[in-house]
């Protein structure tokens, strides 16, 4: 009895220290996020998830223990496969949920949840370089490697020398593998585990998501599945729809900006496109100058976020001026996306011609359905272009989509509205141009693929001009989301949803011009419609009219598992896992309006 708890003890320090291990892996590998914390900030996730890694080890020992209650009936030698069998294949199952998670991360800033089952189509792996793969690869092989070794040549050896077991002990086994539930809860209170149990640090997400067991999430995770709820009590007041109508409703009418009330719309939403690289938001000067040269032409909104950090969250709430949320993606809900309100089905009523020009697959993340659902009467994609031109990961560059817009622009009965989506500033920053932003890390890469995009844009404008259209059109340039380059933050800070909006063309009265209201991607509606005197605008609940005068001025941003509320003269950042603040700077009256805003959107979410 006591040479099988040694080896069942020992195998549950095995699992620890893998997690550890692999917690260490996490640090190193996202070395830049790693090297800005104190040895104190690193620490505390290391002692913190000790916690976390025995609930997952407690997990892992489920099975082993029914195989000792089972060894009563079994030789040695079969316990010795059996164990070998099982202890292998959830290590390849760990070793590909935890390299998995540290790429995820970079590029999402969450740990590792079924977010990706949700994207997991053909074109899912195209965001990687092969090279990053490679790397991953050897990480995975090594890491295999080093505790497939230390279980077969240390620990496994001595189930063949484990005395017979009667059959009377056998029921002392099943109450010992029962006890597992007390590391695997790690709590004698009501409620169980969470990933709260890791999080010490008031400011800073990066410490707090490193305590985190990555398989432990994924597959806590994956038993949550379903329709997910929003609480229907984060900010409980009889007063809850008073306030959201105050904080939403203009008290006075909007400038006019248009020459013609009903002008062609062509809006360009840019893949990946923050302020970060756009020198007249701030940005870095240099990757952009077509666009910086473009805001002296028309009118730019200053402080525009994006809703959310995926391109079907920001397609969803450009076109249906609707959040993106916490845990979730309307867009993969049909039953909930019907009845949502849709822009291009607004302007078809009005007499306006629908399309959609994308030079990737459009049925990637349900888009396809939520397009057609949204009234798009024609929808290009990759499948309608030449196949020689599918020549990088994602389909179709960016300039030869361009002309595509230009070809259709052209033929297209007036008037017109069309959405284009641009891909190639998307990763793994593959674009058909000689190099101009030297450098071969991801960051380098990145602002390169922007300089294309940009330098494409460019040359479809200078086209544009010249067509008999463009008198009487309104483009607007916006982004689908914003981006971890360059200088990479949190996920939670506000730099990463910090994008551009531009309105010029024919159509426009006034140029240099710039909108200081604060607003995010579920106001393009609301403003359009207005300028558009048309009706519809009391459709769409979460859009506001920006170039309203006495606008309640304010953006909301949502990431993983919380959301950001911005203005003139507040911030706050609110996390659900805590269930707190990571800031909150400002008037009562600022914070009370970002909860009232995230409560609506609640509520409406889980009724739809």
């Amino acid at each position: 009895m006591k040479a099988r708890l040694k080896f069942f003890g020992l195998l549950g320090l095995f699992w620890i220290s893998f997690f550890t291990v692999s917690r260490i892996l996490f640090f190193i590998y996202l070395y830049p996020q790693t090297a800005q914390l104190s040895w104190r900030e690193i620490l505390f996730p290391m002692l913190l998830g000790l916690r976390m890694d025995a609930a997952m080890a407690g997990y892992w020992l489920l099975i082993p223990g029914l195989l000792f209650i089972a060894s009563a009936f079994l030789s040695n030698l079969t316990l010795y496969r059996l164990q070998g069998i099982v202890t292998t294949m959830l290590l390849l199952l760990s070793g590909i949920l935890i390299i998995s998670d540290i790429e995820l991360y970079k590029h999402w800033g969450f740990r590792i949840n079924t977010t990706p089952l949700m994207y997991m189509e053909s074109e899912a792996l195209s965001s990687i370089n092969p090279m990053v793969l490679v790397i991953l690869l050897l990480i995975f092989v090594l890491l295999m490697i080093c505790f497939l070794y230390l279980y077969w040549k240390k620990l496994a050896p001595s189930l063949l020398a484990l005395p017979a077991l009667s059959k009377k002990m056998a029921p002392v086994w099943f109450l010992i593998t029962g006890l597992l539930i007390v590391p695997i809860r790690s709590s004698f209170s009501v409620a169980p585990l969470n990933t709260g149990a890791v999080y010490f640090h008031k400011s800073k997400a990066f410490p707090n998501h490193a305590g985190i067991n990555p398989v432990w999430n994924f597959f806590k995770s994956l038993t949550s599945r379903g329709e997910i709820r929003y609480p229907q009590n984060f900010y409980e007041s009889d007063q809850l729809d008073t306030v959201f109508n105050q904080i939403m409703k203009p008290r006075h009418e909007s400038i006019k900006l248009l020459s013609n009330q009903k002008p062609n719309i062509l809006v360009i939403i840019l893949e990946g496109f923050t302020s970060k690289i756009i020198e007249p938001l701030g940005g870095l000067p240099g990757i952009t100058p077509e666009l910086n040269a473009l805001t002296r032409e028309g009118i730019l909104f200053e402080n525009f976020y994006a809703s959310g950090d995926r391109t079907d969250k920001g397609i969803v709430s450009l076109l249906s001026g609707y959040p993106a949320q916490p845990r979730s993606s309307i867009i993969k809900y049909p039953d909930k996306t019907q009845h949502l309100a849709y822009l291009p089905r607004a302007l078809q009523k009005s007499g306006y011609n629908t399309s959609f020009v994308y030079g990737g697959d459009i049925g990637f993340a349900n888009m396809e359905s939520y397009l057609t659902q949204a009234g798009f009467a024609h929808i290009t994609d990759v499948d309608n272009f030449n196949s020689d031109l599918d020549d990088s990961k994602w389909g179709v560059a960016d300039h030869y989509v361009f002309e595509q817009l230009i070809h259709e622009s052209d033929s297209a009965a007036k008037p017109f509205f069309k959405v284009m989506l641009s891909l190639s500033s998307h990763e793994p920053f593959q674009v058909p141009m000689e190099t101009v932003i030297e450098g071969t890390d991801e960051g380098s890469l990145y602002l390169n693929a922007c300089y294309y995009t940009d330098k494409s844009l460019g040359e479809f404008i200078r086209q544009a001009k010249q067509k008999p259209w463009w008198n009487n059109t309104l483009l607007i340039i916006t982004a689908d989301h914003g981006h971890r380059f360059p200088k990479p933050q949190e996920l939670k800070e506000k730099e990463r949803f910090k994008i551009p909006m531009l309105w010029l063309g024919g159509a426009i009265n006034q140029s240099d011009l710039r909108v200081k209201n604060f607003g995010n991607q579920t106001d393009l509606a609301n403003t359009l419609l207005d300028q558009l005197n048309l009706d519809g605008q009391s459709d769409f609940l979460f859009s506001r009219n920006l170039l309203a005068d006495s606008l309640h001025s304010f953006a909301i941003y949502v990431f993983n598992n919380g959301y950001g509320y911005v203005s003139n003269h507040a911030e706050s950042i609110y996390d659900f896992d805590v269930g707190s603040f990571f800031k909150e700077q400002g008037s009562e009256a600022e914070v009370v309006a970002g909860k009232v805003y995230m409560q609506k959107l609640f509520h409406d979410y889980n009724k739809k």
